[in-house]
């Protein structure tokens, strides 16, 4: 639900306005969670891949200036944390001639943000492979489909494997892992570079490796991580209970809370 205005450059956003996003679903987006005191952990991280991505998805620059200040305008009166989304996409976009579109604009919708980190979560395994992984896009059915078939099957959500027979990610989310030795492992795997996972790579020592479905399972704990939800503990990954509280990942938790936001 949203907890405030949503504004398309600068101005409110219109049903018109948002048919075509709607209707071809192309476009990229960051959601970043805002604390009390408007401060946003990684916004740096955030902005650069709004730039990074605006290339990749439409060969045009991308004025972060511009984005801290819609941010800004759309924040304005907000009094407690929330989640701001900030989609880029551009209006005239056409399904026959995309290469025409190439003057994104931006999109800033807000909603509120619940507490962090929230209860553990089981994930299923389920075959599928993001397009462009390395982009946050819009093109989210083939993630939502997935995690709708975890969901038909009593859990909350779907744990992604490649063709290569690998774990990646989640449905919007990036996994990690502790194993026997106290080691936090995240996937070496074409996943999208999240900023939290960003961030706690930065702070902690960690590895990168291969895992295989029956490999996650025999760690002693799996994490998922976003800007919404931190550091979660997975509870389980298919029919194979998983540890909840270890104290590597109590570190982890106040590793990512010690963070400082950065000011819009």
């Amino acid at each position: 639900m949203l907890c405030g205005m949503a504004t398309l450059n600068e101005k409110p956003v219109t049903t018109g306005d948002l048919l075509p996003l709607a209707l071809t679903s192309y476009g990229h987006f960051t959601s970043m969670r805002v604390e009390a005191d408007h401060r946003i952990r990684g916004l740096s991280l955030h902005l650069d891949r709004l730039v990074r991505d605006s290339k990749a998805v439409f060969g045009a620059d991308l004025d972060t200036g511009r984005v801290r200040a819609q941010v800004r305008k759309v924040l304005d009166g907000q009094d407690g944390p929330c989640i701001v989304r900030v989609t880029i996409y551009d209006p005239t976009v056409n399904m026959a001639h995309p290469v025409d579109a190439d003057q994104p604009g931006i999109l800033v919708t807000v909603r509120s943000a619940g507490a962090m980190p929230p209860p553990p979560l089981r994930a299923m395994s389920v075959p599928y492979e993001r397009d462009l992984p390395q982009v946050k896009h819009c093109g989210l059915f083939g993630a939502l489909h997935a995690r709708r078939t975890a969901q038909l099957s009593g859990y909350d959500d779907a744990l992604f494997t490649g063709a290569d027979g690998y774990v990646s990610e989640g449905g919007t989310w990036n996994i990690g892992f502790i194993d026997d030795d106290g080691t936090i492992i995240w996937p070496q795997a074409p996943v999208l570079p999240g900023v939290t996972m960003a961030l706690l790579q930065e702070h902690t020592k960690h590895h990168l490796a291969p895992v295989t479905p029956d490999q996650a399972k025999s760690m002693q704990v799996a994490f998922a991580t976003n800007t919404s939800i931190g550091v979660r503990a997975i509870s389980a990954i298919d029919d194979t209970p998983m540890a909840i509280e270890h104290p590597v990942l109590s570190r982890l938790r106040k590793t990512y809370l010690s963070i400082p936001g950065e000011q819009l």
